[in-house]
């Protein structure tokens, strides 16, 4: 299952072919890979490397997410990392040439238990006052994010989460709806799940999300959280959402990592051709 290979004649015809046509400079949406973290769960195996750089069947975890970024056009990608194995991402990504990114950058976050939005602040100026898909780095999907992706490009403003079905919403941020099936809540945790719909590790935001982060208060476990994000754009009334088609987990746990491992194995990950999200 190699990567795939994506030119940048092949980007522009991606999205002048499915969603009109792109402009030059900070308007192309670039991609943010949230990869740091102590990974305490999936110890004594992070105690030598970062856990998004653990196997996945064939291929470092931090593959997948690089792999759904370049299937929908971005190639312009910030891996946001801490730790004493940060090192590690330049071992062995380098800068990203050989995998198709056109241009790789590395941030680090000190202090690792800060929470995902503290690690999102520091991809403000890579982001250039454009918009950015976030992806959690332990986060993997059966197929592609594209439609998500030209849908969030042309929202004029604004933010989009993905959601997905899963058994035990309780487990989750879960978004509670109105009448118009529009999300006017995402609750954290909660102890009688409104919904089975949970916002997966994958994020699409306008700039002002740096804003945003400015402004949010630790939560009781002392981190940014993202959720306080979303919530926050849900507010102004400025989040849209679409369902995940295919199967989707994460790989943070000893149990989902051997999950992970076999819906890479049996079926692949990343499929470019599979039709991912519903609106």
């Amino acid at each position: 299952m190699p990567l795939p290979r994506l030119d940048d004649d092949w980007i522009t015809r991606l999205w002048q072919e499915d969603y009109g046509p792109q402009t030059q400079g900070s308007s192309r949406m670039k991609g943010v890979i949230l990869a740091g973290g102590l990974g305490t769960r999936l110890q004594p195996l992070t105690l030598v490397t970062n856990k998004h750089l653990l196997p996945v069947y064939d291929r470092p975890m931090i593959y997948y997410p690089i792999g759904a970024l370049l299937n929908a056009g971005i190639n312009e990608i910030l891996i946001v990392t801490g730790g004493e194995h940060a090192g590690d991402f330049l071992k062995l990504l380098k800068n990203g040439k050989h995998l198709g990114i056109k241009h790789l950058e590395y941030a680090y976050q000190e202090g690792e238990r800060a929470g995902i939005a503290d690690a999102l602040k520091l991809a403000e100026e890579f982001a250039d006052n454009g918009k950015v898909c976030v992806i959690l780095g332990d986060n993997i999907i059966e197929g592609n994010i594209k439609k998500a992706a030209g849908n969030f490009f042309t929202q004029p403003t604004g933010a989009k989460v993905l959601l997905k079905e899963v058994d035990k919403p309780q487990r989750f941020g879960v978004a509670r709806f109105d009448e118009d099936k529009q999300i006017v809540e995402i609750l954290e945790k909660p102890t009688d799940p409104p919904s089975n719909l949970a916002v997966i590790g994958i994020y699409f935001y306008d700039f002002d999300v740096f804003s945003i982060c400015q402004t949010l208060s630790p939560s009781a476990r002392g981190e940014l959280e993202i959720t306080d994000v979303n919530n926050a754009y849900i507010k102004r009334g400025d989040l849209t959402y679409e369902v995940v088609d295919g199967w989707w987990t994460d790989a943070g746990t000893f149990e989902s990592l051997f999950l992970a491992t076999q819906l890479a194995a049996t079926g692949g990950a990343n499929h470019a051709e599979l039709a991912a999200s519903r609106e």
